[in-house]
Formats: C-alpha cells, structure tokens, sequence
C-alpha cells in the first residue's frame, strides 16, 4: 500500500502532541487536589500550569519543525528505493514464475520420497532384525576360531602322514590292473609270487641269513610261492625247495608279471582231439592247416603277433598259425626252483648223456654208417620236450644212436612237409602209435629223460644218421634199411 507523506507527517506531529497532553493533565490535577483550600498554593500551581503549557507548546513545535525537515530529506531516498523496488519487480515475478514451475517437479520428488521412506524403513527394520542374527554369527565365528586353530594344527600333522599314504596308493595303483573284472585272475596271483630278478639264479637258504646252507637255486625265468615276507628276506616255495630268498634280489606284483611275460613262455594247450592249426584267423576248408593237435598237445604262442578276436596265434616253425581260442587254454609257463640234490643228478646225467654219446657214435662207425648234418629246425623248449618224449616212448630202452635215429625220421618228415610242425608230424593221425594212445602225455607228466631231451635236441639241429629215412620198424618185420638197435630205418 501507498501512503501520502504529508498526512503521515502531520499525524505523527499530532500524536506526538497529544502525548504530552496527556501526560500533563495528571500532574497539574494532583497539584490541584495537594491543598485545595490554599489559595496562594492554587495561584502558584495555576501559574506553573501555565509557563508548563508554554513550555510544553514550545517543545511541540521544534519537535514539528525537527520532524517535518526529517521527512523533507528523506524523500528522495525513498524515492530512489521506489524506484530500485519497482525495476526488481519483474525479476521477482519471474523467480515466482520460475518457482512455481518447480514445484510440480517437486511435488514428484516428495511423492517419489514417500513412496520410498516404507521400502527404506522395511530396509532398516530387516537390517535391525539381522543384527542379533550377525552377532550371534560373529560369536559362533569367534568361538571357532580357536577350533579351527586345532584343526589346521592337526593337518598340519597329518600332511606328512597323508604323503606317505598317497606315495603307497601311488605304487598301489601301479600294481592294479586296469580292468578290475580280471582282477582276481592277473592281480592277485602275483602279490603271492615272486620271481628273482638275477642273470643266472637266486640261491635259496634254509634260514634269513647269508650264512645259512643252501637249500637250492631259484634259475632266472623261474617262480615262488610266497610263504612268509619280511622286511629283508622271504621265504617261498618253489617246485620241491623251500627255503628263505634275499628281498633285493627279487621282483613282485606288477613288476614280476611284467618280467615273467618277458623271460616265460606262453602255450597253448588242446582240451580236444584233432584241434587244426589254421595258417589265417579263418575256419573256412580253404585255409590251409599247418599243425593238427592232439588233446593235451601244447604249442608255442607267438605273443609278438597282433590279437585276433576269437583265435590264438601261435609259432608254427618259422611261421604263424592260428588255432581256435574255444578249443585251447592258454598259460604261462615259468621255471622252478632246483634243489641241490636235483642239481647234482642233472650234472651226473649230462656226464651220462656224453658218453654214451660217444658210444652210439664209436658204434655207428663200426656199422659203416654215419651222421650227416642237414639243415637245423627253428624250434621251442616244448618242440624239444615233445620230440624227446617221442624218442623216449619209441627207443627209451635201446642205446643213444637209437633214440637219434628216431628223431631224425621225424625232423626228416618235418623236412618232406608231412606236417607244418614237429607236433603236427608226431601228433599226425595213424603215424605214432604213443602220441595217440596216451603213452606220450604220460611221459610229459612225469618228466622226458636226459638222454632223449639230448637226442632230440640233436636231431633238431640238423644231426641225421639215417641217411634221410622217413619210416622205421621193427626188426623183425624183415623189412630192409639201416638197422640201428632193434629198429630198421627206411
């Protein structure tokens, strides 16, 4: 609002007046009311109300002068500060304008506030709840620490212990077989045997001590039972010797399988008559047959050869053959432990074998015979074992030119392509009376001779004294040929 300066001067001179009207009205009635039967009191207190009228007056009208020439300075100031307000007008007007438009936005700003505040106040009343849930959790976690201190102590022991114990699962593993179905068959046969891991032979002691007699020779390819083990020697059981065997010396588990396929020998052995070696993995007729086997005849596995499903490879001469997996078993065959006494009757058989060597010799010369040296057979241990047990079956009772000569008609059959093989020559049908009979498993069950293993042997190597016959018979059949003993060779 607007006021006129004029009358806001004039009214404040006015009230200004009535002021001091006012507060001089009380003190002249009480002067009048102090003695109001004094007369010269009342002249006085008149005349004193009078000059204090004057005086009063007179205040009044320099307060006015004072006043109005205030106000008449401070015009133009408050012009200037009219008009300073009115150009900052249209400023406020736009800061209200401004403000206003803001305040929409604000207005969303608090709703989305409040609309917050609950999500935020259930925050914090989850938060409050969690609280004691968190202690109790820090207390638990206090509490254990001093466990779990133990704990770590305690593996920290156990960290030795658990290396030995994976070093020995280690060397556990490397004695498991891969296919646990066979385990029972390949696995746990070999940690109860042991094989002497030597070039010649492990000695075998009748006590845990290098002092000790001996009791016999366990020969390198040969195999024990384990009977006892102890930390530096064990003992073990092997053909007819038993007796204690140094641990260094010796392999067992996976290591003596490895070495016993390594140094033994894999047969073959026919559970039915008439069992044909075929020259391809094939039962049809077309195929030729190298070999035919008698039951119980063995042959030679060629265990270099690539597996057929179904067949069997085996050594055929220089050759391969195959025989059905249904009609064989196959086995390892390993060497035995010797006693001293066996070694000493070997020794005194060789010396045995020499001379009559010699004798059969000294007499075929005397006959006007003699040997002569064909071309050597390849051959097997159990080709040896299987001529020799011929030869002893044949001529075991006539003298060692005579047991040659038996096994020089079969080398020279095997020589004349009668059979692919020596057991295919001895075990063909209609020739060998023995070897059909039964005599000859006999003889193989109980052990061949010295002397016909060295005839044998012999005959294999090429050594023929009867100048290349086929055929032999008794001397009373009169048939003509080279008669050696009470055998004709023809």
């Amino acid at each position: 609002m607007k006021f006129d300066k004029k009358v806001m001067e004039s009214g404040v001179v006015a009230a200004f007046s009535l002021v001091l009207a006012f507060s001089a009205v009380p003190a002249a009635g009480v002067s009048t009311e102090a003695d109001l039967d004094s007369r010269t009191v009342e002249l006085i207190a008149e005349t004193t109300r009078k000059s204090y009228e004057n005086v009063i007056a007179t205040k009044v009208k320099k307060q006015h002068t004072l006043v109005t020439a205030s106000a008449e300075k401070k015009q133009p100031e408050e012009s200037k500060a009219e008009e300073t307000a009115e150009k900052k007008q249209p400023e406020e007007s736009k800061a209200e304008e401004a403000a206003e438009k803001k305040q929409p936005e604000e207005s969303k700003a608090e709703e989305t506030a409040e609309k917050k505040q609950p999500e935020e106040s259930k925050a914090e009343e989850a938060a409050e709840k969690k609280q004691p849930e968190e202690s109790k959790a820090e207390e638990a976690a206090e509490k254990k620490q001093p466990e779990e201190s133990k704990q770590e102590e305690a593996a920290e022991k156990k960290q030795p212990e658990e290396s030995k114990q994976e070093e020995a699962a280690e060397e556990n593993k490397a004695e498991e077989p891969e296919n646990k179905e066979d385990s029972k068959e390949e696995v746990s046969p070999w940690q109860a045997k042991l094989l002497p891991d030597v070039e010649e032979y492990l000695n075998v002691r009748t006590e845990a001590s290098e002092e000790a007699e001996l009791v016999g020779k366990l020969p390198k390819g040969a195999s024990a039972e384990i009977v006892e083990s102890g930390d530096e020697w064990t003992k073990i059981q092997s053909g007819s010797v038993e007796g204690y065997v140094k641990n260094e010396f010796c392999v067992t588990g996976k290591k003596a399988k490895k070495l016993a396929n390594e140094l033994g020998t894999t047969y073959a052995t026919a559970v039915t008559g008439g069992v044909r070696v075929r020259e391809t993995a094939s039962a049809e007729e077309s195929v030729t047959i190298l070999d035919v086997l008698e039951e119980g005849g063995k042959i030679e596995v060629n265990k270099d050869a690539e597996t057929v499903d179904g067949w069997v490879c085996v050594k055929v001469n220089d050759t391969t053959g195959y025989v059905s997996k249904e009609f064989v078993e196959v086995e390892l065959e390993l060497g035995r432990a010797i006693s001293i006494e066996e070694e000493r009757a070997a020794i005194a058989a060789a010396e045995e074998e020499r001379r009559a060597q010699e004798a059969a010799a000294a007499a075929s010369q005397s006959q006007g015979g003699g040997t002569q040296q064909r071309a050597a057979v390849a051959a097997s241990y159990d080709d040896v074992t299987l001529l020799g047990a011929l030869i002893q079956c044949e001529a075991g009772s006539e003298c060692y030119e005579g047991q040659l000569a038996v096994g020089a008609v079969v080398m020279n059959r095997v020589r004349a392509g009668y059979a692919g093989s020596i057991s295919g020559v001895i075990y063909q049908s209609g020739q060998f009376t023995p070897a059909g009979n039964g005599t000859m498993a006999g003889v193989l069950a109980s052990g061949v001779s010295g002397s016909c293993l060295q005839a044998a042997q012999q005959a294999i190597s090429g050594a023929d004294n009867v100048n290349g016959a086929t055929s032999f018979r008794s001397v009373s059949s009169g048939i003509p040929g080279i008669v050696i003993g009470n055998h004709v060779f023809f």
